[in-house]
């Protein structure tokens, strides 16, 4: 059945002719482009895991004193 299915296929839509086919400068722009974002959001994923590591690090030096984990409830709040 699937055989059938795939030859049918093939059939009502031939592959075109190679001498038609032709890479265009919209698609090589396009493809540029999407490189160029997909390196500026990785190097921002690396910028930021880097801060996030760091400020791990400065809170485990601090003793894990995160807001929720505080003493004293009055210094988790914003001075006034």
């Amino acid at each position: 059945m699937t055989a059938l299915l795939v030859a049918a296929l093939q059939v009502a839509q031939p592959a075109p002719d190679p001498d038609e086919v032709k890479a265009g400068w919209v698609a090589l722009v396009l493809f540029l482009v999407l490189a160029a974002v997909v390196a500026f959001l990785g190097f921002s994923l690396v910028k930021h895991l880097r801060r996030a590591r760091v400020n791990f690090e400065h809170m485990e030096a601090d003793g894990d004193q995160t807001p929720e984990r505080r003493e004293d409830p009055g210094e988790a709040g914003p001075r006034t």
